[in-house]
């Protein structure tokens, strides 16, 4: 029988200890006060002129994504298929490889095979290590834990490639070699991610531990959990990174530049 059930606007589940929490159920007309201040900010930005459309643009795009992938993640969840979960996620390989490119006008049909191998090879094995090794997923291609993780991984990867690829052009085309640039680029893309190390719990408490806490489960588990998603993505990041910079280095746009 599953842990968790509906009763009317609310979620029952069980604490560690067994004893059962309430969660409250964010009605339609709750979640539209989440709304105030965002009409505060966007109206602000109309009165400085300051690109409110793109604003009401943005806004509109990620709920239209949100309820799209609320929908498709109710069918993938569901799903018994493996085939299923590893279409997905070379779905989400393809998309995150690509998307990393953005930062810089440079060919992306030149770097892209690097970027996919270096989100495969760092994102790929700590999805890998952390599913099958850490939680130990039963069956391997758990839907509802194997998705969510995947998707922080090679985001992670991602950010930190697009990061350090915007660096390493900008580092050449001011006139540093390939290994200085290099260098300079990955201490770059790693800031942010040794940031979060240095602000976790004193400054925020992460998303998934506080969405843990909040559903009943106790702080020291929900701890447990975010040092795992810390060093997941300190590890898809950093491993990615440096596989990128070490591939990008053959391709032909980098080689005509040394």
């Amino acid at each position: 029988m599953s842990q968790f059930k509906l009763v009317r606007n609310v979620s029952i589940g069980r604490t560690p200890k067994g004893e059962f929490v309430n969660i409250a159920i964010i009605t339609v007309p709750q979640l539209a006060l989440s709304f105030i201040p965002v009409a505060v900010v966007v109206f602000l930005m109309w009165r400085w002129n300051q690109g409110h459309g793109r604003a009401l643009q943005a806004i509109a795009r990620m709920l239209l994504q949100l309820i799209l992938i609320g929908y498709v993640l109710v069918y993938i969840f569901q799903t018994e298929s493996g085939l299923v979960i590893i279409g997905v996620l070379s779905v989400m390989l393809v998309a995150a490889s690509w998307i990393a490119l953005n930062t810089v006008d440079l060919p992306k049909g030149s770097l892209f095979p690097a970027s996919l191998a270096s989100v495969v090879i760092g994102g790929g094995t700590t999805l890998l290590l952390i599913t099958q090794g850490v939680l130990r997923l039963d069956p391997w291609y758990q839907p509802s834990a194997i998705i969510p993780l995947a998707g922080m991984i090679f985001a992670a990867s991602m950010t930190n490639i697009s990061l350090a690829l915007e660096r390493l052009d900008a580092e050449i085309s001011n006139g540093a070699n390939f290994h200085k640039a290099r260098d300079k680029a990955f201490r770059t893309s790693m800031i942010p991610v040794i940031n979060s190390f240095l602000a976790v719990g004193l400054i925020s408490l992460p998303g998934m531990m506080t969405g843990q806490i909040l559903s009943g489960v106790s702080p020291l588990i929900a701890v447990r959990y975010q040092i795992m998603v810390m060093c997941m993505i300190f590890g898809a990041a950093g491993l990615s990174t440096v596989c990128f910079l070490a591939m990008i280095r053959r391709t032909e746009h980098f080689r005509e530049l040394q």
